[in-house]
């Protein structure tokens, strides 16, 4: 019986040193792990302070803010684990051929992330925008990560993928300060001209929203059956749709009353 207790001891006392390490280690990894993760965040904090100074935008800011964090905690999160003798390379390998594997599955979103951080970065548009683009038109509503937001004129939600925007041409109506609006009807190759660019110059003569310069025009283009009359005006951007839809009718009726004989393909475009 003592040579048993003799012998347990005798092993717990070879086993002390190396448990003691190992709690050493521990303990040491922990301390690593507190003030680590205090220093990710301090410095998470700092940039965002930086980000703001430099007015980058909001929803940018807060992404690349959460992208750094993580990155900063894996790494020390990794580092940790290593202290404590778990072996990272496979870890890390895996993680890697993981990210590969999303990044591939992922490919044409990640183009749209991509294209959303260069919308963020050099603002060719921002909310509240008219821009045309992608075939789609309307005004911004929102600016997300993979996709923009537009409302058309038709109250319709529109989603197009910001890799479509960043890779495309896009106009944008409202970094403009005017912008020239037109209505075209057809009248009758017998009718009098000079009287029509009278008539039709005189719908804009008195509209504060009309800019006098340049001013409006009247101009003609021959067709098969019928004479195209279009009237131009500059205005501000935001007035384009509401005076194109006025003078659409105002044009139509003025030359009626007049006796003009319009076209069956009377229209208004701006």
């Amino acid at each position: 019986m003592e040579n048993q207790v003799h012998s347990i001891w005798s092993q717990l006392s070879g086993l002390l040193p190396v448990l003691l390490g190992y709690a050493s280690q521990f303990v040491l990894a922990l301390i690593v792990l507190f003030v680590g993760w205090k220093v990710v965040n301090a410095v998470t904090r700092a940039m965002g302070r930086m980000m703001t100074a430099s007015h980058i935008e909001p929803t940018l800011r807060g992404f690349l803010l959460s992208v750094v964090g993580l990155f900063l905690k894996a790494l020390l999160l990794i580092s940790v684990a290593s202290m404590v003798g778990i072996a990272t390379t496979s870890f890390v390998a895996v993680l890697g051929a993981a990210g590969l594997a999303v990044g591939m599955a992922l490919q044409g979103s990640l183009a749209n992330f991509a294209g959303g951080v260069l919308i963020l970065l050099f603002r060719p548009f921002k909310v509240g925008d008219s821009i045309t683009a992608g075939g789609s038109s309307g005004t911004v509503t929102s600016i997300e990560m993979f996709r923009t937001v537009l409302l058309d004129a038709n109250h319709e939600i529109i989603y197009v993928p910001n890799g479509t925007l960043s890779n495309n041409i896009v106009i944008n109506s409202s970094e403009s300060d005017r912008l020239l609006g037109s209505v075209s009807l057809l009248i009758d190759y017998n009718d009098d001209l000079d009287k029509a660019r009278t008539l039709l110059l005189g719908l804009t003569e008195q509209d504060p929203q009309v800019l006098k310069d340049p001013a409006a025009s009247v101009s003609f283009l021959p067709k098969p059956a019928n004479i195209q009359v279009t009237l131009g005006f500059w205005c501000a951007p935001g007035d384009v749709s509401s005076l194109v839809a006025k003078y659409s009718e105002d044009s139509i009726k003025v030359l009626q009353r007049e006796g003009y004989r319009l076209g069956v393909t009377a229209r208004a475009a701006a």
